[in-house]
């Protein structure tokens, strides 16, 4: 596959292996509250490192990620620009979670599961307009995270995004990346 870069950053790549630098204060994400009187809000910023391929049709994206878990918010994570991310993310409530956004004009922000460690499987899968995102462990058993409809164009731009929106940044890893142009007949169970 051709990989571009929308917001280049420096990359390391060795075999299945790929390293991308988060720098301090990225991220994609349309926040749509100017103010509150506790807690985080995050700013809208479109300005993470994304590289991307562009994809027609139904797709099946897996991909090993991990990272060292600094900050609030500092995610490895794959996304379909710039209206949907799956990410592993460390929430604000200080756990490393399989974390879900979607960007319908504001981002929403939907706290999976809790995981254990510094690494997990990432999964996106396309169905027409239908998407369905998927953590796994151990890169074999996919859980769902979160399924829904979004219209979209015949061909989209699907890849690794490297973010650390509150931080001074960090090198996110990206291992195994498989992008499979298939139609996935179940997938809500990610398959």
């Amino acid at each position: 596959m051709d990989f571009k870069w929308l917001n280049k950053s420096s990359i390391s790549q060795q075999g299945e292996r790929i390293e991308i630098m988060a720098p301090a204060k990225t991220d994609f994400f349309c926040g749509g509250i100017d103010e509150c009187q506790e807690g985080i809000l995050p700013e809208s910023l479109c300005n993470a490192p994304f590289y991307y391929t562009e994809i027609e049709g139904d797709f099946v994206l897996k991909v090993k990620v991990s990272h060292a878990f600094k900050d609030t918010y500092d995610s490895a994570s794959v996304m379909v620009l710039k209206d949907l991310k799956c990410c592993f993310e460390l929430t604000d409530f200080g756990t490393h979670a399989a974390v879900s956004v979607v960007t319908k004009g504001d981002s929403d922000d939907a706290n999976g599961c809790n995981l254990d460690g510094n690494t997990a499987w990432l999964q996106v899968c396309r169905v027409v307009n239908n998407f369905g995102f998927h953590y796994s462990l151990d890169g074999i058993n996919f859980y769902m995270m979160r399924f829904f409809h979004l219209p979209a164009n015949p061909v989209i731009k699907v890849g690794l995004l490297a973010q650390a929106q509150l931080d001074e940044g960090g090198i996110r890893v990206y291992e195994n990346i498989t992008i499979e142009k298939k139609t996935a007949t179940k997938i809500l169970a990610g398959k």
